[in-house]
Formats: structure tokens, sequence, C-alpha cells
């Protein structure tokens, strides 16, 4: 089978539009790609390659993005970094279910719709009698060709659903349970790539993972993992990833980044990197803050205050203010970062932010505009979900959402073929008080 990410091709294209995005000049690259024909040699691409990775951004390029621990602390704003709040065992345990749950329910609103446009959503909802989105989304018999759905899509659809199915957004989150009861709060970024290698099939993770992944394979190690012929370094993967971090760092923002960011260094890097940290810290704040506005300033306290992402949580953020609608604001996101690739860490976080702000609290409301604005949107939806989940807390999550999900989910982590999600989250609240207890 053909592997999109290992044709250099295919990855020296990516490449070039991802060093233009870092601030490069890419220009004389692209002339040389196009002047290679149609069939470049395989050396010739290496050259290439190796000239484009040695590019540095312009001079003027606005934006301060380390990808080192200590520089991205340096740059960053004041924050919270911890609260004063102390949790009742019951009430840990509400909110860490309500997460997974949360995250799970999400995560299931969009599979079916994955990769699709706002327009061809909204088009399929409208034909199905379900817009705006109240519930799971139905299934129509593909009688057209916007109604073709992946063929694994009907197990999350609405009167199919017999628990969580197999998905990566909610692998990564079983697997960052995992390494921390393999490996304890103090795991180390090579402690995560071992995970990978014995708990991961290389076929079923994708982008910047399978890459990262290949590099391990051939002998590199972290940092290098998340450089070597990775033009994905920056897209929503390590996103993703966040949070069991914030899950056992409840009310810990700081924390949560801190081990959002050992995790995503293995296949990311400035943004790719900053959207797990981001989301991260958001989790952990959840526990702690009443608002969801509140809540993603501490996420966004966490990240540099000159990067890309965070320049745009802060447009997506006064936009909400500006707008009477999503969709209003919708099109100012799709003007401004919709030449991102639709799995890119910066688009994607735009329309986490309109279902977070838009959503008013209300957890339906917020994953299904999360969904609707098309993308990535199972990522999307199940970001949004594990937000809403750990602030309101399971016992507040509406039973059509949480009901369909019969306690089950399905992983390809190995260990975790078959899980109660209650068992996840008390395995999870049991690291959350150990990791809670240290000062």
């Amino acid at each position: 089978m053909a592997d999109p990410w290992m044709e250099l091709g295919f990855v020296m294209r990516a490449e070039i539009e991802q060093r233009r995005q870092e601030g490069c000049r890419v220009a004389a690259a692209e002339a040389k790609l196009k002047g290679l024909g149609d069939h470049p040699t395989q050396s010739d691409l290496e050259h290439l390659f190796d000239e484009l990775q040695a590019l540095q951004p312009q001079k003027d390029f606005p934006y301060e993005e380390p990808s080192d621990l200590q520089s991205i602390r340096a740059a960053r704003p004041d924050g919270p970094r911890r609260f004063k709040v102390t949790f009742a065992e019951p009430e840990l345990h509400d909110r860490i279910l309500g997460g997974w749950l949360g995250r799970c329910a999400g995560c299931l609103l969009g599979k079916p719709v994955e990769g699709w446009t706002k327009e061809r959503i909204e088009g399929y909802l409208k034909l199905a009698d379900a817009h705006p989105l109240r519930d799971y989304i139905p299934y129509l018999v593909p009688h057209r060709p916007e109604c073709v759905m992946h063929p694994s899509a009907m197990e999350a659809t609405r009167g199919h659903i017999k628990g969580m199915p197999r998905d990566d957004d909610v692998d990564y989150t079983i697997m960052g349970l995992h390494i921390l009861e393999e490996h304890g709060l103090d795991f180390t970024t090579r402690d995560v790539a071992a995970e990978w290698l014995t708990h991961f099939p290389y076929e079923l993770v994708y982008t910047g993972e399978r890459i990262a992944y290949r590099n391990l394979v051939n002998g590199l190690t972290p940092p290098s993992t998340a450089l070597y012929r990775n033009p994905c370094r920056e897209w929503i993967g390590a996103q993703i990833r966040a949070d069991a971090w914030g899950y056992v760092s409840s009310g810990w923002p700081e924390r949560a980044a801190g081990l959002a960011y050992r995790d995503a260094v293995l296949s990311h890097v400035k943004n790719g990197i900053y959207g797990e940290m981001w989301v991260a810290a958001m989790v952990a704040a959840a526990f702690a803050e009443k608002g969801v506005r509140e809540v993603v300033k501490v996420g966004l306290s966490e990240i540099p205050s000159n990067s890309r992402l965070a320049q745009a949580v802060r447009r997506v953020m006064s936009w909400s203010e500006e707008y009477a609608t999503w969709q209003e604001a919708w099109k100012q996101v799709v003007e401004v970062y919709g030449q991102y690739h639709p799995v890119h860490t910066i688009n994607n976080a735009c329309l986490v932010l309109l279902g977070l702000l838009y959503g008013e609290g209300d957890f339906e409301k917020a994953i299904s505009i999360a969904v609707m604005g098309g993308w990535d949107t199972d990522c999307n939806g199940a970001t949004v979900g594990s937000i809403m989940g750990a602030l309101l807390g399971a016992e507040a999550l509406p039973l059509k959402w949480v009901t369909p999900l019969q306690d089950r989910l399905k992983s390809i982590v190995v260990g975790f073929t078959e899980c109660a999600i209650s068992d996840m989250a008390g395995r999870t609240l049991a690291v959350a008080k150990e990791n809670l207890s240290r000062g």
C-alpha cells in the first residue's frame, strides 16, 4: 500500500509550504523543484530537501517561536500556573470522568464527517433534517456523492452507536494514561517513544506521528524524530494527545503543559508543541475556573505570546466579542487561516475556540459548533468535549450524549483493546491524586 508520508515528492511539496509558514524564503526551492520536471531522481530531491531544512526565517518574521521548554516558558505571558483549589475525591472523579465522556462524545459526533468542509456538512445535515446539530449525526443511504461517508462512519452515527469505536483521538488519551502508569510522572520523551514502538501499530498512526515513528525505527532520537523529513511537525497530531496530562494535573496548568511538552517534542516543533501545551493547560484549568473564556486565557498563558498560535487565539477571542454568531466569526477564521492544511494545529485551534466561546457553557452547543465548522471535525469535537466535560463534570452531561457510549471504548493500544470508560477515569484519578500531592 502506498504511504504518502514516506513518498519524498509529496513530502517535498509539503515541506516547502511548511518552511514558508515558518517565515523562510522558498521561491528558489520552488523554482528548483519545478525545474526537476515530473520525474525527479531521489538524489535530486534529497539535495533540495537538505537546502530547505537549512533555511532560516527572514529577519522581518514577526514571531518568536522556540521549541525548547526553557525558551517557551520565558516567552509566555503571566498566568496562574497553579490554582489554590482542593478537590474532594468524588468531585475530582466526576470531573475526570466528565472529561473522558466528553472527549468520546465529541469525537463520535465529528467522526462521520471527518475532513469535510463546513458547506458539505451543512448540506448533509439539511438533507437528513438534522441541521443545526442537536444529536449524533444520522446515517443517510449514500444516494448522492456528498452523502458518502468513510466505511467506518456508520458505527459513529445515530442509532448505530454501541460504545466508543476505535479512534486515534482516544488512542492517544489511553496512551498518555499508560505512559503515566508505566513510567510515572517523571517520564521522558524517550519513554514516550518506547511506548509508541511497543503499543502502536505503525499503520494506525498518521501524519507527523507516522513520520516520527519511522524516524525512531531508523535509529533517530528526539528531537530529531520531529524534524527529519517531517513537514507535518506543526499539524494537529500533538494537540490531540493533550488531554491525559490535563486530567492528572487538575487545577495545575503549568504542570499539565510541562507534561504535554515532553510528549509533543517526539513528533512536533513550534506551534505543533504549543497546541498540545495549550489544550493540556485548558483541560487542567477547567477543573478550577468557572467560565470558558477564563479557561482559554489560562491556556494562552502557557505558550509564547508572540507565536502564530497565540495570535490566532487572541484574534478569535476578539472576533467572538465582535460578531454575534459563530458563522460570522468562522468567515474571519477562513479568511485569515484558511491557507493552512485541513489538519494543521492553528486553523483547527480556531474552530475549537468557536465551539468553546460560542457554546456559552452548554456542552451540546459547544461540541456541535466545533464539528459544524469542518476541517478536522473528530479532533475538534473531542477537544471541546473534553474541556467542557472537565468543566461541567459527568453528572451534568446530557444523557443523550453519554448513554450511547455504554461505558465502553475500543482502542488499538496494546493491552487496551476493550475498555470501560469508567475504569479509565478511575485509573486516571489514581495518577491525579499522586500528581496533586506533589508540592
